[in-house]
């Protein structure tokens, strides 16, 4: 595979990872930071000591501080409710026929458009790709084993693009459903903050495990209304990251959900200094998802409950075992 050009916008824990991974396959990379003190930390010391403390970073790895891009693929690493400000600043032309993977799992507020939705409303002519599954920025930066989830609506090109990405440590599997693929990376975090809330509680491990399987129901019942395939469900991007999601605390939004199961309301945990918990902001707008498909999603509706601060934990799983008893499906 020919060296490629690739560019990552967005220089925290997650894009600096993918920068790692993308260099270890043998591609120069170029890492977008908007901080010039971490532009000049990425070139001149090989760090990013803020995101990644314990990583030495590759030399083919450089930082730049404009979005002034031209390369031969670009991934997108900034957080979903930022993707739309960051694909404006970048602009329409200089993504034109360039291939962009989007990584950022989540539901734009207000919108309800998935990253892909967004980006061909502001860049149409971009090639558009989705990477997600069970993967966390440190594991992958570290060269830990990863497997992820590389949907493209080209099955040459999205091979071509994974062979690209693909290294020794990282190995992204090509499929075809970027619908079935983004829903499933943007919901799971929404299921990840219930299964947090229930381990914080205390309400014990076949809790947790109930609410994952009724999550993934759930899941499966919103991404086949939306058009994608229930097979995607049972891979990588579906059952491997609702998973991981759901049961470590490794997980930024299980951590979040275990906060609110202790009791704690979203502004307290935010002034305590959690980290960015994308499932925040997509759980109102899975909410209205579901109700725009008149999907019943007792669930995602337990987490707004949760995150509004209307009901506690214990008043909220009452409410889900007094549901009338029927058949699983």
């Amino acid at each position: 595979m020919p060296r490629k050009h690739v560019a990552i916008v967005g220089a925290g824990a997650w894009g600096t990872a993918l920068a790692q991974a993308a260099a270890m396959a043998g591609n120069e990379v170029t890492l977008v930071a908007r901080s010039p003190a971490l532009v000049e930390e990425i070139n001149q010391r090989h760090t990013n000591a803020h995101y990644l403390p314990e990583v030495l970073l590759a030399d083919r790895i450089g930082a730049a501080g404009g979005l002034d891009i031209a390369a031969d693929l670009v991934i997108l690493a900034v957080p979903a409710q930022a993707s739309r400000a960051a694909l404006l600043e970048i602009g329409e032309v200089a993504l034109a026929g360039i291939p962009v993977v989007l990584t950022a799992k989540g539901l734009e507020a207000g919108t309800l458009k998935r990253q892909s939705q967004i980006l061909a409303e502001l860049a149409p002519r971009a090639m558009p790709y989705v990477l997600s599954g069970p993967s966390f920025a440190d594991d992958v930066a570290a060269g830990r084993p990863t497997a992820v989830t590389l949907a493209g609506d080209n099955p040459e090109a999205t091979q071509a693009i994974a062979a690209t990405l693909a290294g020794p440590t990282f190995r992204p599997y090509a499929a075809g459903d970027r619908v079935g693929v983004e829903l499933a990376g943007a919901l799971k975090n929404v299921y990840a903050l219930a299964c947090g809330a229930v381990e914080g509680a205390g309400l014990g491990a076949s809790a947790r495990s109930a609410l994952l399987a009724r999550g993934f129901a759930e899941l499966s019942r919103i991404v086949v209304a939306m058009g994608g395939s229930a097979s995607t469900l049972t891979g990588l991007a579906g059952l491997g990251d609702l998973t991981l999601s759901c049961t470590s605390t490794h997980s930024r939004n299980y951590q979040f959900g275990m906060a609110l199961g202790r009791g704690e309301n979203v502004g307290e945990i935010k002034a305590h200094g959690a980290k960015l918990a994308e499932g925040v902001a997509t759980a109102p707008a899975a909410q209205l998802l579901a109700h725009k498909l008149r999907i019943e999603a007792p669930l995602i509706e337990a987490v707004n409950l949760l995150l509004d601060g209307n009901s506690s934990i214990d008043e909220i799983v009452a409410g889900l075992m007094a549901r009338p008893l029927k058949r699983e499906e």
